[in-house]
């Protein structure tokens, strides 16, 4: 496999504002350091101060110190930590042109979240859904904005779609299904739950100006799964000879920020470039009205501002 990526770095963004996730290592940060090439102002959400601080300076130092980048600190498993960084990103930040949803985990071991939810499920789908809906207003009255999630090819393990009646993985982690791959699962119906939450969030955007877009980055050699001990380290490393680089990684992410709307799907499940087809359950038209409504609820945004308006 050639490694080598060369991003076109035309100022393809000038001046765009871009809000993202999950930058500070792997496919985020390979994209940040593209978009910053590309003229955009980047606006970095990171649970570790240390390293958005690191990233701002690199960014900094690549372009001659005309990069605009903010940080702003946030655990994406915590939501009292994403309404923080959420409010200061709209007292800062008049306009969003894009936000990349981009930050993601998977547990072998089940573990809880602040908010005592399932740590795999909190990060990689109820962080971007309550994030997604607490800056809704500010993207959509920034005109031409998009909204773009890292899925995954790994949602194809979830064929039977999101288990509502085990919102927090109580049986994936326990027994039989523990044994047989249940983290797995559970990754799977979050990267399922990514795919089904555009398709309804454009569903509901229809007619706002404002699209939204998912990805799959394909298997890409990053630090993700390095927390899950020994095996998990190891599985990894074998996989690495036959995994793309971060660049390769972010090359869809990037092309879908800059790209023309016309050649964009709101909705539309992207790979290598390309629209592409995901699976029967992430075409489950009611299966994904159903998660909003979870969502929602999960979140506490039944009773709030965003994204329960658009219908």
């Amino acid at each position: 496999m050639n490694n080598t990526v060369r991003f076109n770095n035309s100022r393809t963004l000038e001046g765009k504002y871009i809000v993202i996730t999950g930058a500070t290592s792997g496919i985020g940060y390979a994209a940040a350091k593209a978009l910053v090439l590309r003229g955009a102002k980047l606006g970095i959400v990171a649970r570790s101060r240390s390293k958005a601080a690191e990233l701002s300076a690199e960014l900094g130092k690549m372009t001659n110190g005309e990069a605009q980048v903010d940080c702003f600190i946030a655990d994406m498993s915590s939501q009292q930590d994403i309404r923080r960084a959420a409010a200061e990103i709209l007292n800062r930040v008049p306009r969003i042109d894009r936000l990349i949803n981009n930050a993601g985990t998977m547990f072998v071991k089940k573990k809880l979240s602040e908010d005592g939810l399932e740590m795999t499920w909190a990060v990689n789908h109820l962080g971007p859904f309550l994030l997604t809906s607490l800056l809704l207003d500010r993207l959509i009255a920034s005109g031409d904005a998009r909204i773009i999630t890292t899925s995954s090819h790994g949602h194809k393990m979830a064929r039977r779609g999101i288990d509502f009646n085990d919102m927090n993985g109580d049986r994936l982690y326990s027994g039989l299904k523990a044994l047989l791959g249940g983290a797995n699962l559970r990754y799977g119906q979050s990267k399922l739950a990514n795919i089904l939450f555009t398709a309804e969030l454009a569903r509901r955007l229809n007619g706002t100006g404002v699209t939204a877009h998912c990805f799959d980055p394909g298997l890409v050699a990053t630090n993700f799964n390095q927390d899950n001990g020994g095996l998990a380290r190891l599985t990894m490393a074998c996989m690495k000879p036959f995994s793309r680089t971060p660049e390769q990684g972010a090359q869809t992410l990037v092309w879908l920020a800059e790209s023309s709307e016309l050649l964009l799907k709101s909705g539309g499940y992207y790979a290598d470039m390309k629209l592409q087809t995901p699976s029967n359950a992430a075409r489950d038209e009611a299966g994904a009205s159903r998660l909003w409504q979870v969502s929602e609820e999960q979140t506490g945004l039944l009773a709030g501002p965003g994204l329960r308006r658009i219908q």
